[in-house]
């Protein structure tokens, strides 16, 4: 009955139509009748809907949709495989797991980057990695875990319920929708045997120099003290998921130099500043600290995701122009509100306030669109940005004081 609760009561139908305010209406009843049905093995998996939303680098990133019923089953069968997979999962991987976030991962890996020696960085990426997850492996693995029968079938009804798109059905062989409540979990199990496990017995055995490790879900980033470390990881590596038919994507992984003497040994080399890598909508940059000029890591925010956003605020304004400006200024304070709480880490203190002065200036045109003289005074709209738009303001301690309270 909780689950039930727990999801969004807006949220798109799947292929059957069905909302959560219909289903409510008589919720008991459906409830006994699809717990029957699972019991019975009479339960059937429907296909997933396919949609696309775009990525900021202009693509499409498929979702998909799935019915209200079997959204129920896979909350309530994630709560249960969370409580046995928790025990299991290492402690670099930190994607949809229970009690962690994405700015644990970043705090990890700002800590490994200053107080571990790593002067490489292996910025990895899989290609097509949601679409990637082949079955049969997938369901070794579950089975090299969980003995019960029910939730196999289960699970593999889910997985060959295939995806439904412009009114045709089409057989899954491979791949987890992004989307379903299941897909987080069933990801984080297929890497926790194709790469956790590998990698974590490849630093205790084969690296020479340190190494950090830090996953949140196929986002992966490495550190290393000794190049040669990172060259041959990665050619081990390729080898490692071919097996399990996954594949770094060849353009966008890449070592980089970075780290504490990066910059002194670029400059020596004339190659000039060193490179910057991206992880979790953050920019991490070599920079130096103005109190004692030592080594310390800059997070700001991606430049993609800050225009991504602005891009989507333009459009909705446009859509929202005619509504109440009380009314608008609740929507705009709750977007940079969430904006804020995200990005606001130390030192990027610049990109909060670019994004809230892009917003500001934003609403001043759909407002002035909208005027009868074809302009709102400034005075007015400082009043509006004041009293609706939060400050920019920095919601994260540093990553070292926050480990040092966890830990």
């Amino acid at each position: 009955m909780l689950l039930t609760f727990s999801l969004k009561k807006e949220a798109a139908a799947g292929v059957d139509g069905e909302t959560w305010r219909h289903y409510g209406e008589r919720l008991e009843e459906n409830l006994h009748h699809l717990a029957d049905r699972v019991k019975r093995g009479a339960y059937r998996a429907k296909p997933v809907r396919r949609v696309y939303i775009p990525k900021p680098d202009g693509r499409q990133r498929p979702l998909g949709v799935t019915t209200l019923e079997d959204k129920l089953l896979q909350r309530a069968m994630v709560e249960v495989l969370n409580a046995i997979y928790e025990t299991d999962f290492l402690g670099f991987s930190y994607g949809f797991r229970p009690g962690r976030s994405p700015h644990h991962a970043l705090d990890a890996l700002y800590a490994g980057l200053l107080t571990r020696k790593v002067n490489w960085v292996l910025d990895l990426d899989i290609r097509g990695f949601f679409d990637a997850i082949d079955h049969g492996w997938l369901v070794k693995f579950i089975e090299h875990r969980i003995a019960d029968r029910r939730v196999m079938r289960l699970i593999q009804k889910w997985l060959h319920a295939g995806v439904l798109e412009d009114g045709k059905r089409m057989e899954a062989e491979e791949g987890t929708p992004q989307g379903g409540s299941a897909s987080p979990l069933l990801a984080n199990i297929y890497l926790h045997y194709a790469f956790d496990l590998w990698v974590r017995v490849w630093r205790q055995k084969q690296a020479r120099g340190d190494m950090i490790i830090v996953r949140f879900a196929d986002d992966i980033v490495l550190g290393f003290q000794h190049r040669s470390d990172a060259e041959r990881l990665w050619k081990e590596l390729n080898e490692r998921l071919r097996k399990f038919r996954l594949e770094l994507h060849p353009e966008k992984t890449r070592l980089l130099e970075f780290g504490p003497f990066a910059a002194d040994n670029r400059a020596r080399r004339g190659q000039g500043k060193p490179e910057t890598f991206d992880f979790l909508g953050f920019t991490h940059i070599c920079g130096k600290k103005r109190s004692n000029g030592r080594f310390t890591v800059l997070r700001q925010t991606m430049r993609k995701r800050l225009q991504a956003k602005l891009s989507e605020v333009k459009a909705e304004l446009r859509r929202r122009m005619h509504n109440p400006i009380p009314e608008q200024g609740k929507w705009l304070s709750a977007v940079v509100g969430g904006h804020t709480r995200y990005y606001g880490v130390p030192m990027n203190s610049h990109a909060l306030s670019l994004f809230r002065f892009q917003v500001g200036r934003l609403w001043y045109r759909a407002l002035s669109r909208r005027s009868q003289n074809g302009r709102v005074l400034w005075d007015r709209m400082y009043r509006l940005i004041d009293r609706w738009l939060p400050p920019a303001r920095i919601c994260h301690p540093y990553p070292l004081r926050r480990l040092g309270v966890i830990t």
